[in-house]
């Protein structure tokens, strides 16, 4: 009698020896040689640490090229051009639905340009900031790490809430300096070479560290948790965002006391 049970009603092995038939020599091969169902992998701290040396590769090697390429007459049309790029990339990444491996490396090569473009500019002027601006960004990463690690700052919800409200007032400042400079001679100070640059600058490298600390977080729940594989490659869009952020903040502060030598 056939099973109303559309699996094992399916023609092949089940429906043949339902109907009495011992399978041949071949079709037990084939059998054997079909592939097992695997459940997806989930994600693991290699997968994210493989996934962010990929993405920050593709970031300084865009950064040296732009570095090395583009001509100092077109440095500030090509800076402009990439971080509008950049931020398209970031919108798709943040409010869409899938992580896409593509969008991530190319938001770190559209943001190599612009830092390159930038970082150029900067060591022109200030020989020797950009490395100094490296191993401090470095310097940080490793002492989150460290912090994170060792429990000493705890990423609670208060703290996450904390941090990305930070994030945006110092987002909303730099906005609303840039129209006041577009309007007016100078800005609201907040940019410029004095007390409450310096605190700016500060705070906003303050605030980058705290990021580093919400991506750890992040990272650790998701291991835990089992996320996707793919979701490694978001962890490493996260981790790319904060080390950039940290770094050309710390060129402009960096780059107030070289002004004053």
């Amino acid at each position: 009698m056939d099973s109303r049970n559309p699996v094992f009603s399916r023609r092949g092995a089940f429906g043949q020896q339902a109907s009495g038939r011992a399978p041949s020599a071949y079709e037990l091969e084939a059998m054997y040689n079909a592939p097992a169902y695997a459940p997806p992998r989930s994600m693991t701290i290699d997968d994210v640490v493989v996934r962010s040396f990929l993405t920050l590769g593709t970031l300084v090697a865009a950064g040296a090229l732009a570095w090395i390429l583009v001509p100092e007459r077109l440095a500030n049309a090509v800076a402009v051009a990439a971080v509008v790029v950049g931020l398209i990339f970031w919108a798709i990444l943040t409010f869409g639905r899938r992580v896409n491996p593509a969008l991530v490396l190319g938001f770190a090569a559209s943001y190599g340009v612009a830092v390159g473009v930038i970082s150029h500019a900067y060591n022109s002027v200030y020989n020797g900031v950009v490395l100094q601006a490296v191993v401090g960004t470095a310097l940080a990463f490793g002492a989150m790490l460290t912090v994170y690690a060792l429990r000493i700052v705890r990423v609670t919800p208060k703290f996450a809430r904390f941090a990305i409200a930070a994030g945006f007032a110092l987002v909303g400042l730099m906005v609303l300096n840039l129209l006041v400079s577009i309007f007016h001679v100078g800005g609201i100070g907040i940019r410029e070479n004095g007390p409450l640059g310096i605190i700016f600058s500060v705070a906003a490298i303050l605030v980058g560290c705290f990021y580093l600390l919400l991506d750890f977080s992040s990272i650790e729940d998701g291991v835990r948790s089992g996320a996707p594989e793919k979701a490694s490659w978001l962890a490493a869009f996260g981790l790319t965002l904060s080390l950039v952020w940290i770094y050309l903040e710390l060129l402009r502060f960096l780059s107030y006391f070289y002004s004053r030598d």
